[in-house]
């Protein structure tokens, strides 16, 4: 189980939900030595993979879309994956919304989305799939809302992500 320290928790309760969040991803990341693979998937929960996953794709869609979460290696956990249906349970239903069509046109185009490129065909993605643009806009729009409900839903349901200390 992943343990997280009580004062840790309430001292970045104090600085925002972004940072409640982030204590979690944190100790789930330091227990699967910062890189999450099939071997040690095991040591999380179903909801601590969900809220792990919500934290790459945060980071992965503000940095660069979808197109760079999918060629950072995150397509599959997140799409293939119930993400949507756990987040959608955590109330974050409009976020749920954008993952269910954003696995519409990865699934359409998981092998294009996910093969090696140059830099010049990375970017080039961005202009083959300007299908994620929409999505892109309404997720910037509804994701700080969304992740205060997703930080409500962990702190109603605190040990369900991890044993506080």
């Amino acid at each position: 189980m992943i343990q997280i320290s009580d004062k840790s928790l309430a001292s970045a309760a104090e600085k925002g939900m972004d940072e409640f969040l982030k204590v979690f991803t944190d100790a789930y990341l330091d227990a699967v030595g910062g890189n999450l693979t099939a071997e040690n998937m095991i040591k999380l929960n179903g909801n601590q993979h969900t809220l792990l996953a919500y934290h790459f794709m945060r980071e992965e869609i503000t940095q660069g879309g979808f197109v760079q979460l999918i060629q950072n290696g995150y397509g599959g956990y997140i799409f293939d994956n119930p993400v949507a249906k756990a987040l959608k349970i955590f109330g974050a239903t409009e976020m749920a919304r954008i993952i269910y069509k954003a696995k519409e046109i990865y699934d359409a185009n998981k092998e294009a989305l996910e093969r090696e490129t140059t830099e010049e065909e990375f970017t080039a993605m961005y202009v083959d799939f300007e299908v994620f643009d929409e999505l892109e806009e309404r997720y910037f729009v509804i994701e700080e809302e969304q992740t205060a409900i997703i930080a409500a839903y962990v702190d109603e349901h605190i040990a369900d992500f991890g044993v506080i200390e």
